[in-house]
């Protein structure tokens, strides 16, 4: 694991085969086939390279089984654990396509819909996949030869290799997919152009052909020379090399989300003041912003500072930032209390704000929120416009509110697939395998998601006022969930 604490994602990805088709495992049988119009569920497989020869990968099922094929070149995808049968070798085209030749009867894969076989001598069109990576769009990019994150320069206008820790909004790219090749987005919605340049509109000068070498992955721009960190600050741009070496080669990395605390007191949660946590600060820098890691086990999270450091569990209940890696004095309970939530310690209690501003675990529970509500509850929804809330009354110790900062373009992505809007009215589908941008605003502790286009006014079921939700963060498949406020209602027919 690098040293920021951030994953490798795992490679995981849908084979386009020469008819546009996805290669699919399915739940019945175990049989394969290259039917499948698009990219969900059944069609995503992950890559696991072997441990001694990176060349070699084995391909693994939604299902936990392994595409396998025997002498006579039938394929089969019912394999529960690796064997040779089951030992494939990339061959990397010039146009970004895979062969996929079997290291035992050193025969090539390809075919189409129901007629799959590796059976192939030699490499024709047939035999060539396309690679759709299926890993959640937002990511930092990791230079494997300098060891540093990508980021924006906004004041240079450029994408720059030489951050220890990727932090804040700066430090998150998205990788757009258009047409079989990559384009690589920054936070403020310009894309990456090979000569080092930001643009507004995507096109030929954005858009790369990924390749993958030794488990990492190489950006390859249309004049068939690769991007690499360049000059004192790593410009990132494309180079001479026609062959991706070392500097070349990136990780892509799940991006935790970071988030603001603002206490009872109207002050951010701070660390400017040294090892101490505190509530103590008017503005927002990255003193005052956290990462939040998430642990799948016990769903707790650690709270990771700028410096690298976790917020810990001390004598007598202070929360210092003494911290440098995983353990039970590092982790918090977060507590959903509708706009606000509250923290609580390995020692069972919860984080309160002292007059001071210092953080200290010594509370037994949170303060009670009395209700006081802008509608009558009743059976049936308010007037038009209208929302019923019942918002935390303030100046209880116990409760902060959280600010996502690093998230102002939103990509949801289920279990199923991406959120995506119908294209002829303002439904959405959560099994789509694009995905629309959704932008985030922040109001008091909850969010106003807003698409990017609005659907003709004749097929929209218009909603008077904007729905408020809230952040949930759980550990997969993607670190931020959303859910309506419970206490709202929306004026739409039928919602």
């Amino acid at each position: 694991m690098p040293a920021n604490g951030n994953r490798p994602l795992k490679l995981q990805f849908g084979l386009i085969n020469h008819e546009g088709r996805y290669l699919t495992a399915e739940s019945f049988g175990f049989k394969v086939n290259a039917s499948a119009p698009s990219l969900k569920k059944k069609q995503i497989w992950t890559l696991e390279q072997d441990s001694q020869d990176s060349q070699v990968v084995c391909l693994r099922s939604h299902l936990g089984r392994y595409l396998a094929s025997d002498k006579d070149g039938k394929v089969t995808c019912e394999a529960d654990g690796q064997n040779s049968a089951c030992r494939f070798l990339i061959v990397a085209q010039s146009d970004g396509r895979w062969a996929l030749q079997s290291e035992q009867h050193l025969r090539f894969f390809g075919g189409s819909r129901d007629y799959l076989s590796c059976f192939a001598q030699v490499i024709t069109d047939a035999e060539l996949w396309a690679v759709h990576l299926a890993l959640h769009p937002q990511a930092n990019l990791l230079s494997v030869a300098r060891k540093r994150y990508a980021h924006l320069s906004a004041e240079d206008g450029e994408i720059a290799v030489d951050m220890n820790i990727p932090w804040g909004v700066a430090a998150l790219l998205t990788l757009v997919y258009l047409d079989g090749k990559y384009c690589l987005k920054t936070c403020d919605s310009r894309f990456l152009g090979s000569d080092g340049k930001l643009l507004a509109q995507s096109g030929r000068a954005t858009a790369y052909t990924l390749e993958l070498k030794c488990g990492k992955l190489a950006f390859k721009d249309c004049e068939g020379k690769y991007l690499s960190p360049t000059g004192p600050t790593g410009t990132l741009r494309s180079g001479r090399c026609s062959k991706p070496g070392k500097d070349e080669l990136f990780d892509l990395e799940e991006s935790h989300p970071q988030v603001v605390l603002m206490a009872a007191n109207g002050r951010y949660v701070s660390i400017r003041q040294g090892v101490s946590v505190a509530a103590n600060q008017e503005e927002e820098t990255d003193t005052e912003t956290f990462q939040m890691e998430i642990d799948k086990e016990t769903r707790k999270c650690m709270l990771r500072t700028s410096r690298g450091n976790y917020w810990d569990l001390v004598a007598h209940g202070g929360i210092q930032i003494t911290a440098t890696e995983a353990s039970a004095n590092a982790m918090f309970s977060v507590e959903w209390l509708g706009h606000r939530v509250a923290l609580k310690a390995n020692n069972g209690k919860y984080i309160c704000t002292k007059k001071n501003g210092q953080l200290l675990a010594v509370s037994d529970s949170v303060g009670k929120r009395p209700f006081f509500c802008t509608h009558p509850l009743t059976v049936t929804p308010p007037p038009r416009g209208v929302f019923t809330t019942c918002p935390l009354v303030s100046g209880e110790d116990e409760q902060l509110t959280l600010k996502l900062i690093n998230r102002p373009m939103l990509i949801l992505r289920g279990e199923n697939g991406f959120v995506c809007r119908h294209k002829n009215s303002n439904l959405l589908d959560g099994s789509r395998s694009v995905y629309d941008i959704f932008t985030l605003q922040f109001s008091n502790g909850a969010y106003h998601i807003k698409g990017q286009e609005t659907p003709p006014p004749s097929q929209t079921r218009l909603i008077s006022s904007p729905l408020l939700l809230l952040p949930c963060f759980c550990p997969s498949p993607t670190p931020l969930s959303v859910r309506p406020h419970v206490q709202a209602w929306t004026a739409a027919s039928g919602t």
